[in-house]
């Protein structure tokens, strides 16, 4: 199951980097619940608006997923903790940034989803 798993958040990684929500979204469950630094996002149209907006603001944006631990994993249900870090231009200018992500995975007619993610900084 590990492979699968790790397979899953790799993609999710590829899948922000190409900045197309098209991408994004069928890795993130209808009902999710993603907490970010600058607000709370409930149901996939609402995270939706907070990650294209990020799309927007982070030009060039490179999202990079580390020291990935799974202290839940079962056939349904899966929890990672991880690091993060971006780097892009903002405002004209390079900027990046790092924290600590938590994400809750949930088997769903055969495919994993994300329920609920939480980033901090």
């Amino acid at each position: 199951m590990q492979p699968e798993l790790t397979e899953f958040l790799t993609s999710y990684e590829r899948a922000n980097n190409s900045h197309v929500w098209a991408n994004v979204a069928p890795f993130i469950a209808e009902d999710a619940a993603y907490w970010f630094s600058d607000g709370s996002y409930k149901g996939v149209a609402e995270i939706r608006s907070a990650i294209e907006a990020t799309f927007a603001k982070i030009q060039d944006e490179v999202y990079k997923i580390s020291d990935v631990s799974w202290p839940v994993a079962t056939d349904a249900v899966a929890v990672c903790a991880y690091r993060f870090h971006w780097q892009g231009i903002v405002g004209g200018q390079q900027a990046s940034g790092s924290g600590r992500g938590t994400n809750v995975l949930e088997k769903r007619n055969g495919l994993w989803q994300i329920v609920h993610e939480h980033l901090s900084a």
